[in-house]
């Protein structure tokens, strides 16, 4: 395994909630990111899954420092990222960048491409001297696949996998080492999608860049991936590779996740023992004690409620899961 590039340590996000009009009062929080740990090796792809309001997109955004953490650590290099002077701050920015996931409202429909790839070179001006960011940019829109041609053009004469492709343009500009990918493709057709993915995957070979690939389809995960971390309610519940995860998940919501993708053979969909969780998720304002997962849980019995499970390689499997009866399940799944 490669040099680690990127540490995560017991990361917290809590927004508060506020009651009243004149006089506002904290009454709770809402635990959007609850004591998240995780590496990123330098030229890895690791995915990050989940249901919608499990905090991936908060998890980005602690990521870049666009939101400040309640707790925790974000070291790039060994340096801690949340505690840099701005001097130092804006220098890092040019090492981890961001692709967000609307490619409709991720670009200002004022500017240009030219201008929108080109922006990054006049808050960085030393990484292009003025008299050469129009050929940088053009450049960088013949790398992502664009005419280098329809530099004046705006994001509303683009279809939405082209105007991804800006925002990759754009993410690229001052040459990272790391990009973060908050839902890159859920905005896109599914043969767009591929196109998109198939980009990424090149960018990466060519200008060894590592990723935090960050989907809810488990499929797309799989095709870029080479870890995947699964989080539920604001928690990491089981990292693994993409065997470890897609062939041999001993979380049981990691197993429920796998057995609803949907499977294109008829005959292995008739093989298939769908899981159906029973009950809401529950609110991450007030979790469940103990595991999470419990109330949804097939397996849970009294220790579930008393006793967190800890992210840790169990008995019973051969990679890091946050359940007291981790055990592999046989789940035939469409991903392979």
């Amino acid at each position: 395994m490669s040099e680690v590039i990127l540490e995560v340590r017991d990361l917290v996000k809590h927004f508060p909630i506020r009651q009243g009009i004149l006089f506002k009062r904290t009454i709770g929080q809402i635990k959007a990111v609850d004591g998240v740990s995780l590496d990123l090796h330098k030229g890895e792809t690791l995915g990050i899954v989940g249901e919608s309001g499990c905090g991936k997109s908060t998890l980005a955004k602690l990521l870049m420092n666009l939101e400040k953490p309640t707790s925790g650590e974000v070291r790039y290099q060994g340096r801690d990222v949340l505690r840099l002077n701005p001097a130092d701050q804006r220098r890092l920015r040019r090492n981890i960048q961001l692709v967000m996931q609307d490619p409709y409202t991720s670009l200002n429909p004022r500017m240009t491409v030219g201008d929108i790839v080109g922006e990054p070179y006049e808050i960085h001006p030393e990484v292009a001297p003025k008299g050469e960011r129009r050929r940088k940019v053009q450049e960088l829109l013949d790398v992502v696949g664009l005419n280098p041609e329809h530099i004046n053009r705006y994001p509303h004469q683009f279809s939405g996998g082209q105007r991804q492709r800006i925002g990759i343009a754009r993410a690229l500009a001052l040459k990272p080492e790391v990009i973060v990918c908050d839902e890159p493709v859920s905005a896109l057709d599914v043969s767009i999608q591929a196109q998109v993915m198939n980009l990424l995957d090149q960018l990466q070979t060519d200008f060894n860049l590592s990723y935090i690939f960050i989907a809810h389809d488990l499929s797309v995960v799989r095709h870029i991936a080479d870890r995947v971390g699964v989080m539920y309610l604001g928690k990491m519940v089981e990292v693994g590779t993409d065997d470890d995860i897609y062939v041999r998940p001993t979380h049981p919501y990691t197993q429920a996740l796998l057995s609803a993708v949907p499977v294109p053979d008829p005959t292995a969909r008739q093989r298939k023992a769908v899981i159906r969780l029973e009950g809401d998720v529950p609110s991450p304002a007030n979790p469940p004690s103990g595991c999470r997962f419990r109330t949804r849980c097939w397996k849970a019995q009294e220790i579930c409620s008393v006793e967190e499970p800890l992210l840790q390689i169990r008995p019973t499997s051969g990679h890091p899961s946050a359940c007291h009866f981790a055990q592999e399940r046989d789940v035939v799944h469409a991903a392979g």
